[in-house]
């Protein structure tokens, strides 16, 4: 096939090197612009706009897609079959939607309809689901309403980050959309509608989103932790000043103290939560201090009897 290709993080490169490796034509690839990275602030390329140029490539980066009159007359030039999108990152418009023959075919990082939106794994693994998978599926003007081709399923275990499932998923997707290609051109797949009854909302995340709650339960604090790396994290405050973890466990015994209370056994700090339930604090961070494990934040930062974090 003929394809245009739009996608911006690490997530679409597997999926962009697999439609290439099965002998597709990516005509074109679609890229966010490029953007400060880390704390030095240098400009780099987006990762799939360094695979593409390796590939020798044309990578376009507008920084709109709805009223770019040159990028319409490029794409329907080009009279691709099939648009791919995977983390693209941008709103697709009715113009794209119309363009290619098999439609606007996204990879997205859940089993639809649950996690519709920005953040699918992330939200997957904060709200401690047992599994989740890749859906391909053709784009409406919906968010992530759109028909539903083919489901690759996988369990997501109990101490699993977000990273480690963008990392597992990855591959799985891009096999996936190369199998839904050959299926669209083969004929021989059949669009599913969702169930919006079904349907559970996955939006972009904030900072606030990284606020540990004590009056939470600490697997759901645990969950949350998991699911929230590297961005926005987890953080609370300890006199005032933020406080970073690192690194954080559940415990298996109750406690008496009130949610959010500090206390400490032998070398370890914990912090109480809901239902007397208790989170090991392994790692921290103290607002202007390095990263510590607790055991040295402890010989350094004196805990009181009760202390409590906010």
């Amino acid at each position: 096939m003929k394809l245009v290709f739009c996608g911006t993080p690490q997530f679409a490169v597997p999926t962009l090197e697999a439609v290439l490796a099965a002998g597709h034509e990516v005509a074109l690839v679609l890229s966010q612009p490029d953007r400060p990275v880390g704390r030095s602030g240098e400009v780099q390329p987006t990762p799939v706009k360094q695979v593409a140029l390796a590939h020798n490539l044309r990578v376009e980066q507008p920084e709109k897609l709805k009223n770019n009159a040159e990028l319409r007359e490029q794409i329907e030039g080009i009279a691709p079959d099939a648009i791919l999108i995977v983390a693209y990152g941008r709103i697709i418009p009715q113009w794209m939607l119309d363009v290619p023959r098999f439609g606007n075919i996204n990879l997205h990082g859940s089993l639809l309809p649950r996690w519709r939106g920005a953040a699918p794994i992330q939200w997957a693994v904060a709200a401690g689901d047992t599994k989740t998978g890749v859906t391909t599926m053709r784009i409406d003007a919906g968010l992530d309403t759109g028909d539903m081709l083919l489901k690759r399923e996988i369990p997501i275990g109990p101490h699993t980050t977000s990273p480690e499932l963008f990392a597992e998923l990855a591959p799985i997707g891009a096999l996936l959309t190369v199998q839904t290609l050959q299926c669209l051109e083969a004929g021989n797949v059949t669009p599913i509608k969702q169930n919006d009854a079904e349907a559970t909302l996955a939006p972009i995340l904030t900072r606030e989103d990284g606020r540990i709650d004590f009056t939470q339960t600490a697997e759901t604090i645990y969950n949350r932790f998991r699911g929230f790396q590297p961005w926005p994290g987890a953080f609370t405050s300890l006199r005032g000043k933020k406080l970073i973890v690192h690194a954080m466990r559940p415990c298996s015994q109750p406690t008496e103290h009130a949610p959010g209370t500090l206390f400490v056994e032998e070398t370890h700090l914990l912090v109480a939560c809901a239902n007397q339930t208790a989170i090991f604090l392994e790692e921290l961070q103290l607002e202007g201090k390095r990263r510590m494990p607790a055991e040295e934040f402890l010989r350094g930062f004196q805990i009181k009897e009760g202390e409590l974090l906010q």
